[in-house]
């Protein structure tokens, strides 16, 4: 069965604009080519021209060395006219910023959609040099809705609408808890989410990883030995969601500090990691510059220390990865709003998991990997709501939607698949 994405029917609208380049960035193996080849079934169905080339096959690659030899095999294939042409894997490309903005120049009479993992915006910034000619769509691994909605056959999912998620639960409570779990030791890689056992998905994630350290990053970063590069990744995912001090990391990898940056940069550029930085309005109160950082992928983050589809069972239970569950799910809520996402640290210990700030509203999201029976919070939870007076507070739990009221606030116990609520009082 197909795994149907989210994303497509947005790409779709977005090819009848004007624009030239429809960008397609995410990680490795995350889906892109698969969308891309969704994308020219649909267009030949309607009766369209396209033509697709991959950097990844050494057979195409003559094609990328000149605009002119590109150009000359693009009207051989489909014309002079109208033409929808695909260029896979473009970060292979070196200066692929350049080529794209050569081509673009030409004012040739074709759409280009082309992808490229995280190397697509680190090595030629094509952002910005296409500036107003393009639009970026970011493709992740599998979001907990497409996982869903795929592990039900989408028979629950209504024609052209994403999957509620809180009408599904709540008819079928007894598979809540196991996909769940299913979804938060393997996390979303399509490969990954396809084996139909856990030995050929450990199969698939190995490869994978070391897709990833072998080719992204010995290319990126021109190393040999990515022992070290590794290592940070382990140590990473042993630390989700704790304050990271690069001092620290430095001493115990055994590395510069100044390399330890420089390497977490290339871990959020290729889709690794999602730095997440602190909420403050007062800085002598609410303490530190130091981010927090999640996993783009649970499955990946299990995978790094050896806890590929155990997770859920290790005592104590696991509340950071249940935290980096809804923090991926709250991104992707928000992937279409101004709205960002940041954490609260004060002086006096009191912190918040996440506050969503809008520019006009910071809003609390505590989370608790527990089934709470009755309205209750913590004493930093209600530290934030004393000193913001927020109207809306959520805390996010494995049971049902409770409400109480505070000083003024309302605090909205969200089961954790009803995260589509915050973004809808936004």
């Amino acid at each position: 069965m197909v795994i149907k994405r989210a994303l497509f029917p947005q790409i779709k609208e977005h090819l009848e604009t004007p624009d030239v380049f429809t960008l397609i960035i995410g990680p490795r193996q995350a889906g892109k080519t698969t969308l891309m080849e969704f994308l020219k079934k649909d267009l030949e169905e309607k009766g369209e021209k396209t033509m697709s080339l991959n950097m990844d096959i050494s057979s195409h690659k003559p094609y990328f060395e000149t605009h002119e030899q590109l150009v000359q095999a693009i009207r051989l294939e489909v014309g002079e006219g109208r033409g929808y042409i695909f260029l896979d894997e473009i970060q292979r490309k070196e200066d692929a910023g350049l080529f794209l903005k050569g081509l673009y120049d030409m004012k040739l009479p074709y759409k280009f959609i082309v992808s490229g993992s995280g190397s697509l915006e680190l090595k030629e910034k094509i952002h910005e040099s296409l500036p107003g000619r393009k639009r970026l769509f970011q493709l992740t691994t599998l979001s907990f809705e497409e996982f869903v909605n795929f592990k039900t056959e989408y028979r629950f999912a209504e024609p052209g609408k994403e999957l509620s998620l809180a009408s599904f639960f709540d008819v079928h409570r007894e598979m809540l808890r196991s996909l769940l779990d299913e979804y938060m030791n393997f996390g979303g890689y399509p490969r990954v989410v396809l084996a139909n056992t856990a030995e050929k998905k450990r199969v698939e994630i190995d490869d994978i990883y070391q897709s990833y350290l072998q080719r992204d990053i010995e290319q990126l970063l021109n190393i040999q030995k990515t022992d070290r590069f590794a290592n940070l990744v382990r140590v990473m995912a042993a630390q989700v969601g704790n304050l990271v001090n690069v001092t620290e990391l430095s001493s115990s990898i055994g590395i510069t500090q100044e390399t330890i940056s420089h390497y977490l940069w290339y871990l959020e550029k290729t889709f690794i990691l999602q730095k997440v930085t602190p909420f403050f309005r007062n800085i002598r109160s609410e303490i530190t510059k130091s981010p927090i950082f999640y996993f783009v992928d649970l499955g990946l983050k299990n995978y790094s220390i050896n806890q590929f589809g155990t997770a859920t069972q290790l005592t104590p239970p696991p509340g950071m990865l249940f935290e980096n569950f809804v923090y991926n799910g709250l991104r992707e809520h928000l992937r279409f709003s101004a709205a960002t996402i940041h954490f609260w640290r004060t002086q006096e210990k009191a912190e918040v998991d996440f506050v969503i700030d809008t520019g006009l509203k910071s809003i609390p999201v505590e989370v608790k990997y527990t089934t709470l029976k009755e309205p209750e919070m913590t004493r930093s939870f209600r530290s934030f709501l004393d000193k913001y007076k927020p109207q809306e507070a959520y805390i996010i739990h494995l049971g049902e939607y409770l409400q109480k009221n505070y000083e003024g606030t309302t605090i909205h116990y969200l089961p954790f698949y009803a995260l589509q609520r915050i973004v809808e009082k936004l």
